[in-house]
């Protein structure tokens, strides 16, 4: 999941909203790829699952370990470590609600970069885990232990998250505690590239979906389904989840992305170290200053991007556009 940004230029106007997305086209010698890698951590002496912070080690001394051996900086919530960056922009390391463990990877020319990216990433966390006892899933969802029995990491904003969910859907606590992918990101060149991807990458994860279904298993029986991580994803939030129709249609780009965007009900805003829960509030009223539980606080640029980080389409745009289909998968 997206790490929140800090940025406190206020939003004028919807055009602000549309710029910010412009910005995010590149050069065609500039033109990247980049892959999120989640997998689910595990007790290799009893097949549980890792809790943040246990005697003997959790995913605080996982996180501690790894940080030494790459020497990337922590990223707190309420000074509490749940997450890594490399400060020279090469990756950062985050903390999936239910303890699942990202890679959120560098911008790399080629897929081979980010393969070997991949590699290097699990070179310097392998030996950190085997000294905590600890293993990692690829699967697309934990296939052993009940929601009950997973453990909640220490972010705020998942708080909040956590306590909308059930509102809005049958799967969505599910989908946060539960589940894991591998995504891809892709820059653009200019909007018509933009559309054009994002119509593409719409169209084809169903198929990415079929072709890397890996979460035919859950509370230790099989579902029937091979990717019980896209059945999740079918009941979280209709607001926000799902194929995008609209990205088909005559006069697409990044204008029609931000009325989209502006649509789909916030969960929080952020105010320097606090999460305002907002749950189901509009972005237009934040724009407005109108929000009923914020009297008089008006947008900055932070809450539009931390806003684009919690759609859950199968295809977002972002700076970039991330492709969001497949579950994860082994390594090999």
């Amino acid at each position: 999941m997206a790490r929140d940004v800090n940025d406190t230029t206020p939003i004028t106007s919807r055009n602000a909203l549309v710029e910010w997305l412009e910005a995010g086209i590149k050069p065609p010698s500039d033109l990247n790829v980049g892959t999120e890698h989640e997998k689910i951590p595990f007790f290799l002496s009893t097949h549980a699952p890792v809790p943040y912070d246990v005697e003997g080690g959790g995913v605080k001394a996982l996180l501690e370990g790894l940080g030494a051996a790459l020497d990337w900086a922590p990223i707190l919530d309420e000074d509490r470590l749940i997450g890594l960056y490399d400060e020279h922009g090469q990756g950062a390391v985050s903390l999936e609600p239910g303890g699942q463990f990202e890679l959120s990877g560098a911008p790399l020319p080629s897929v081979h970069a980010t393969q070997a990216e991949i590699v290097r990433h699990f070179e310097a966390l392998e030996p950190v885990a085997r000294r905590l006892g600890i293993g990692f899933l690829d699967l697309g969802a934990s296939p052993r232990w009940r929601r009950e029995e997973t453990p909640v990491m220490p972010k705020q904003r998942y708080g909040i998250m956590a306590a909308y969910m059930p509102k809005v859907g049958s799967l969505g606590l599910d989908m946060m505690f539960r589940t894991a992918t591998i995504q891809v990101n892709l820059d653009f060149v200019g909007e018509a590239d933009m559309v054009d991807k994002l119509r593409v990458g719409l169209a084809l994860q169903p198929i990415v979906t079929a072709l890397f279904a890996n979460s035919p298993f859950l509370d230790g029986r099989p579902t029937g389904l091979l990717s019980q991580r896209s059945q999740i994803w079918r009941d979280t939030d209709a607001a926000r989840t799902g194929m995008l129709p609209f990205a088909f249609e005559p006069g697409m780009g990044f204008e029609r992305y931000v009325d989209y965007a502006l649509d789909v009900p916030l969960y929080f805003v952020k105010r320097g170290d606090v999460y305002h829960d907002v749950s189901g509030a509009s972005f237009r009223d934040l724009l407005d200053g109108k929000l009923s539980r914020l009297p008089g606080e008006r947008a900055i640029m932070s809450d539009w991007t931390n806003h684009l980080g919690t759609i859950f389409p199968e295809a977002r745009l972002k700076r970039y556009l991330e492709m969001r289909g497949a579950d994860a998968g082994p390594r090999s």
